[in-house]
């Protein structure tokens, strides 16, 4: 009985088997990969809750805009508000000319 041939594949190593955060530089590298991540979510947070705050805002502004023309129209409510009373021609028609 002949013994089998070996190859490379056969060779038994202990490659893949160390966990990369048992080596300390690479831990260490994923740890400051980590923290500047932690820094750029940090920006984007604060830029998100300052867009809140504006938009927020100008909802106010919108609102205390439209009570204000409302309130404005209530005391005009006896007056007579001015109607357009000319009408365009029935011929003319909007062109664009290119």
């Amino acid at each position: 009985m002949a013994i089998p041939r070996r190859g490379l594949q056969d060779i038994r190593t202990v490659t893949g088997k160390v966990g990369k955060a048992t080596l300390p530089h690479e831990a260490y590298l994923r740890i400051s990969h980590i923290e500047m991540e932690k820094a750029r979510k940090l920006v984007e947070s604060e830029k998100a809750k300052q867009l809140m705050a504006d938009i927020a805002t100008r909802l106010q502004e919108i609102e205390s805009e439209k009570n204000r023309l409302l309130q404005e129209m209530g005391d005009r409510e006896g007056a007579v508000l001015p109607t357009r009373t000319e009408s365009l021609p029935k011929s003319s028609s909007f062109r664009i000319k290119y």
